[in-house]
């Protein structure tokens, strides 16, 4: 298990980006997916992994509400 410091930025469709709820918290889990796939609520939409490894998993639902998980070790 790898230990992660995660970003969870909650965006509504009214607020977007902008105006998003945003949260730190640090976890455990064998990879980023396997931790969304446990604890998300909206399935996963995208997977982003930037040049100096983090990555970012999007989910949502059909109706404008996204979840954006920052993951950084």
């Amino acid at each position: 298990m790898k230990e992660y410091e995660i970003l969870v930025e909650t965006m509504n469709p009214c607020g977007g980006a902008s105006h998003a709820k945003k949260e730190f918290i640090e976890a455990e889990a064998e990879s980023p997916e396997s931790y969304v796939r446990e604890h998300g609520k909206y399935p996963i939409l995208e997977i982003i992994e930037n040049p100096n490894g983090d990555v970012t998993i999007i989910t949502g639902d059909s109706k404008g509400y996204l979840i954006r998980y920052t993951f950084s070790e």
